[in-house]
């Protein structure tokens, strides 16, 4: 079992009286003379040391009885880092749980997905979290309801529908229990709301929002790269904003994602409002916007090579998907040819096989295909090499047929071990892969033309073998240092575009 941080209590003190933004959403301060709990940045007056106590997630102070706080709304604190950062069986759990599983399928899904028990599961989350499985979906659906509450106008039926309750009692219940307010009186202390009676100011569907991170961030090489591999028809960017269609459990949607100082403005179009909850924590997985650059950063500036690189431009991420299947079939397109190339492979197979979309407001046209569509393509259609047409059939059957499966949920190690052995599948595209599918934040690629090339220009040892060696100091973040070594380049990827 991990010891997580709210057990350090003089580090949690320090970090309350001296509103540290830093460590919201690694742990929250619950008051025990106010019975409220609160994010470590909270503008209020720090309680007294002794009335407070730490508690690791949302779900298990709104289990102890405490309320979340109206000034500084705990529950939309940024991610805790540990989940994207570790492949235990905690960690997978929690980026289950944030995709919706157990709204959708139940814990015995969730136990289904990971392997285990629902026992052990439900054991070990309440071991570390201080609240089982069920517990951490309903704080989930609360903060989802209290989203759509603040920024629709729609009826309070249709948001319990939407937030996943099972009724409208449990979602009064709910909302009043986390809150301490009613749902109306909730909506009421929002500002700017529609006059009743008056259709809402955007079309249906569509959520304005905004997506909070740990600061520093560098939008350069995240928005770079997105935006120069962008699949015709699957992504674009368009008036400042990284824009793509997205495949849902209940239907689909579209996201306009776009840089700011102190958040990213996200505008989500989706089929069924069901699916919110799913977007958002896929937007933030594709943008990696639970990171903890602090650590990142102090860890790789400790290498005098990088530390200029680090000192120049701080805050990179490593810019991930929103969908692992289809990382993994890009990655496949992408493998010895130029970014503009694999682009082009990727569009055709759009245009024959992906799902239409309606996108008024772009230039969006399909969803990416799903596997099953993929593996009924005729190989002698697909203008590659004949090796790689059997790399690309071999992949998407075992996507369809679920003898491989890529997701939040994998574990690193050994999903990485079953790519290397398909055919056609060498380091480089497993190491990408586990990179920015499957979010391994020590992923490296020391195959890597740019690595390899920057490398050489900074001095470090250039073969594989040995720059693997001497990236030892860089662990567990050698995914970002890949982001770091990939900025000396003048690659279209390092740039925000214009």
């Amino acid at each position: 079992m991990q010891k997580g941080m709210h057990t350090d209590r003089a580090r949690c003190v320090r970090a309350v009286q001296s509103k540290d933004e830093r460590f919201d959403g690694w742990f929250f301060t619950a008051v025990l003379t106010t019975r409220i709990y609160c994010r470590p940045s909270c503008p209020a007056v720090p309680p007294k040391p002794e009335n407070m106590t730490f508690l690791p997630s949302a779900a298990s102070c709104q289990q102890a009885g405490f309320r979340a706080c109206k000034r500084c709304r705990p529950d939309t604190s940024p991610g805790s880092p540990e989940w994207n950062r570790r492949a235990d069986l905690v960690a997978r759990a929690m980026r289950l749980i944030a995709d919706g599983v157990v709204d959708r399928d139940g814990v015995p899904g969730l136990a289904a997905r990971l392997g285990y028990s629902t026992r052990q599961i439900e054991r070990q989350l309440l071991a570390e979290l201080g609240a089982g499985p069920l517990a951490l979906a309903r704080a989930q659906r609360a903060q989802t309801a209290r989203l759509l509450i603040e920024t629709t106008a729609l009826p309070m039926a249709e948001i319990a529908f939407a937030a996943g309750f099972a009724s409208i009692r449990a979602f009064n219940d709910t909302v009043r229990e986390v809150f301490a307010l009613t749902p109306s009186e909730l909506r009421g202390r929002t500002p700017r709301q529609p006059a009743p009676g008056r259709a809402p100011a955007v079309t249906p569907g569509a959520l304005f929002l905004r997506l909070p991170f740990r600061a520093p961030l560098n939008p350069d090489n995240l928005f770079g790269h997105l935006a120069a591999t962008a699949v015709p028809g699957v992504e674009e960017w368009r008036d400042g904003a990284f824009r793509r269609t997205l495949r849902l459990p209940y239907g689909h949607g579209i996201t306009a994602l776009t840089p700011h100082p102190d958040h990213i403005a996200c505008r989500l179009t989706l089929s069924d409002l069901r699916d919110l909850p799913v977007a958002i924590s896929r937007c933030r997985r594709m943008l990696d916007l639970d990171a903890d650059p602090v650590a990142v950063d102090d860890q790789l500036r400790a290498d005098p090579v990088l530390a200029p690189l680090v000192a120049k431009a701080p805050g990179r991420r490593v810019p991930r998907t929103v969908d692992e299947a289809e990382f993994a079939v890009r990655a496949v397109l992408g493998q010895q040819v130029s970014t503009a190339a694999a682009r082009t492979h990727a569009a055709r197979l759009v245009t024959a096989h992906g799902e239409p979309v309606d996108d008024p407001d772009g230039g969006l046209t399909h969803l990416f295909p799903a596997p099953e569509a993929l593996a009924a393509v005729d190989p002698e259609s697909l203008a590659m090499p004949r090796s790689r047409r059997t790399t690309f059939t071999t992949l998407v059957q075992r996507l369809a047929d679920r003898t491989l499966q890529l997701g939040v949920e994998s574990d690193w190690a050994r999903t990485r071990a079953d790519l290397l052995a398909l055919p056609g599948f060498g380091p480089w595209t497993a190491d990408v892969i586990a990179m920015r599918a499957l979010g391994d934040p020590d992923a490296f690629l020391p195959t890597d033309l740019g690595i390899r090339r920057a490398a050489r220009e900074l001095g470090l040892p250039s073969t594989p073998a040995a720059l693997t060696a001497r990236a030892a100091a860089w662990r567990p973040w050698r995914a970002y240092a890949v982001q770091y070594l990939w900025a000396t380049d003048s690659h279209p990827i390092n740039f925000l575009p214009v």
